[in-house]
């Protein structure tokens, strides 16, 4: 027979219906005795025969307090009945029972009197073990307890997924209270969030019984809709000892705090990131124009939509940008833009190369003046008009969307060089304070890069200035040697500055050839090398042999700065035909011989000039007529991308070639070996030696 066979049709339309073994009543095992007026058992339940162990057969008929109590509590338990029966209050409370197997058991009773059709009256005892029902009364308050004093929020749902029970702890995580969460579907009461999703696991957890834990989700609350809290859920089903399902079961920890924090490490990660990307792509030249592309590039999309950096002209120019106040106008050359995508507010910006005179009332204005980031978190049209050059460019970023804007200055050593104008438009989250520190840093970063480009480029013309003004007479013609000879300055500032070449004319037609490289750069590099090559000028007039001649130079470069330079010293004598060359960590020379390959030297290398205290070696080489001495710097054969000694091959290669007039070769080494390699000075010296009849 089924569930609504059991019950009538009005019962079960009120929500009758059987109840499962195994609830509450089952687990106390209430037993029902009832007594006639004589204190007689008329009546003993199968739950009686359990409690006391005497079945109903042996108990009925007999007295009740003869049957269940000791002898010296009987006087107590008939006086106490004869007041239920008087018609007095129902009696409650815990008894020793005598057990039928001679024990005593402390039993909770209830009892009241009835009263039948005619009048008659009768005793009728409830009764439980009183150990039994203590554990189910702890067990429940500590359940109460439990969910009403948990740090958790708590709920459980029926099987319509409608809330049976919140605890404190989620009515303030919901911030709503129990009486808006019992009786109310999940989509109801929580329709701030994504029910639809909630609703599936809830749904999945009832099919399957396997619980979902700890799912992260993130959402508003009914009072805080636009302020979003994070929680960690755990969903799992309630059954009854039978296995029934009774509904499903949450538990939510508030986590918005981990949450912020973690969002706001992985923020700060990613800044880091975005640091350290600026410090190895930003300023990898000495050219102001990359330097601000480089800039630009690094900060889209990661902290903007658009970035443009414009510098002040006279930084352009080398000079100190001039001292502005609040009413004048800033003059600007636009150098790099850079956008996450096609915008409208590109054409808002300045094309790259423009120069503008921006009025006091631009943003951009006011950031270089007062040396201060302008931050607008909410862009208005008032502000779009103070961004843009004109009106065409505030209907641009207008159209764009441009809703947040950011414009710190560049920068470097105390004196501000230019600005850095950021832009959001499909970021919609709008700068804060953190961007502004975070631009601020990599503005500061890219101004050091400008500053010095500036600053490198002065020194380059002041290098070169010097240097041109030491080198600028030609050497002399010796009488027994043809020779052609080729400087070519560095195209970096920071490489100006240390090498150097000679011909000195030497007693009894002897020629003196020298080369040599300061290592270091700038002015004081060009101001070291003067003195070296002054130094060996007076020298070459004593005659003094090669080895003795960089003796001399090392000791006189011990006290310059910078203190290193390497040099090669030969000295051509026309009687003996032959060639004196000493070394001091220089590249090797090349004899080419007519009719023979080409020949790399192998000489002692020796220790640059500097050092002090080395012995130089000095080697004869046999150079007759028609033979040819090369003599170079490491400018001229030294690359980044390829090793030495392939290079070395390439101009024994280039030597090899018919012979040239000098000049001519000297331009062929220069062509082929200098092309795309400027990063460093070179000088070439080529001697040949002549004829008899020359």
């Amino acid at each position: 027979m089924g569930a609504t066979d059991a019950f009538p049709e009005s019962a079960a339309q009120a929500g009758a219906g059987p109840s499962h073994p195994g609830g509450l009543l089952d687990v106390l095992g209430v037993a029902a005795v009832m007594l006639d007026a004589k204190g007689r058992i008329t009546l003993w339940s199968p739950q009686a025969e359990e409690l006391f162990g005497w079945r109903a057969e042996e108990a009925l008929g007999r007295s009740a307090a003869r049957l269940l109590v000791h002898p010296e509590h009987v006087e107590l338990v008939l006086r106490l009945f004869a007041e239920v029966m008087s018609g007095g209050e129902s009696w409650a409370g815990v008894f020793p029972v005598r057990h039928k197997d001679g024990s005593t058991r402390l039993v909770e009773f209830r009892n009241m009197r009835l009263q039948d059709e005619h009048g008659a009256s009768y005793a009728l005892g409830i009764a439980t073990d009183q150990a039994v029902l203590r554990e189910v009364e702890r067990d429940l308050a500590l359940s109460v307890r439990l969910v009403a004093q948990s740090p958790i929020g708590l709920a459980v749902l029926d099987t319509d997924l409608r809330f049976v029970m919140v605890n404190p702890a989620l009515e303030r995580i919901n911030d709503l209270p129990a009486e808006r969460h019992i009786g109310r579907h999940v989509r109801d009461a929580l329709s701030f969030l994504d029910t639809d999703a909630i609703e599936e696991r809830m749904r999945e957890v009832l099919a399957t019984g396997r619980p979902l834990l700890d799912e992260f989700s993130v959402g508003p609350t009914a009072t805080h809709p636009d302020a979003d809290q994070a929680w960690s859920v755990s969903y799992y089903r309630l059954e009854d000892a039978n296995g029934r399902v009774l509904g499903v079961a949450t538990s939510v920890v508030d986590v918005t705090d981990q949450h912020r924090a973690a969002t706001e490490a992985a923020r700060a990660r990613r800044r880091l990131a975005v640091i350290a990307d600026a410090s190895a792509t930003v300023g990898t030249t000495l050219d102001v124009g990359q330097t601000a592309q480089e800039l630009a590039d690094v900060i889209v999309p990661e902290l903007a939509d658009l970035a443009a950096v414009d510098v002040l002209d006279a930084v352009l120019d080398g000079r100190r940008p001039a001292a502005r106040d609040r009413g004048g106008l800033a003059r600007f050359r636009a150098l790099a833009t850079a956008a996450a995508g096609e915008t409208p507010a590109m054409g808002a910006a300045d094309p790259t190369g423009q120069l503008a005179a921006y009025e006091t009332e631009r943003l951009i204005t006011r950031c270089v003046t007062e040396a201060r980031p302008v931050l607008v978190t909410e862009v208005g049209p008032a502000d779009r008009r103070h961004i843009a050059a004109d009106q065409r460019g505030a209907e641009l970023l207008r159209e764009a969307g441009l809703h947040s804007y950011l414009a710190v200055p560049l920068i470097a050593r105390g004196e501000v060089l230019g600005a850095l104008s950021l832009y959001r438009t499909d970021n919609p989250v709008p700068f804060d304070e953190d961007d502004a520190v975070l631009a601020v840093e990599l503005a500061a970063r890219a101004a050091v890069c400008i500053d010095n480009a500036r600053s490198y480029q002065s020194e380059r013309r002041t290098a070169l200035t010097l240097q041109r003004h030491l080198m600028n007479h030609r050497p002399p013609k010796p009488i027994t040697m043809d020779i052609a000879y080729r400087y070519q300055p560095a195209q970096a500032a920071s490489e100006v500055g240390g090498d150097w070449f000679d011909v000195i004319p030497v007693a009894e037609d002897k020629t003196a050839l020298v080369v040599g490289d300061v290592m270091g750069s700038g002015i004081n590099a060009a101001a070291t090398m003067g003195q070296l090559r002054t130094t060996t000028r007076a020298l070459a007039d004593l005659d003094l042999a090669p080895a003795e001649v960089l003796h001399h130079l090392d000791h006189i470069a011990g006290g310059l700065d910078p203190a290193f330079a390497t040099c090669l010293y030969a000295v051509h004598d026309p009687q003996r035909e032959e060639c004196r060359i000493a070394v001091a960590g220089h590249l090797p020379p090349v004899v080419v011989r007519p009719g023979r390959p080409p020949e790399l030297l192998d000489l002692p290398t020796g220790a640059p000039l500097g050092v002090g205290g080395v012995t130089f070696e000095q080697t004869t080489v046999p150079l007759r007529a028609g033979d040819q001495l090369v003599l170079y710097t490491d400018g001229l054969i030294e690359t980044r991308d390829q090793p030495i000694d392939a290079r070395l091959d390439l101009l024994l290669g280039l030597l090899a070639e018919p012979e040239r007039p000098l000049e001519e070769l000297c331009d062929r080494l220069l062509g082929e070996l200098r092309h795309g390699n400027d990063h460093d000075d070179v000088a070439l010296l080529i001697a040949r030696v002549r004829g008899q009849d020359g």
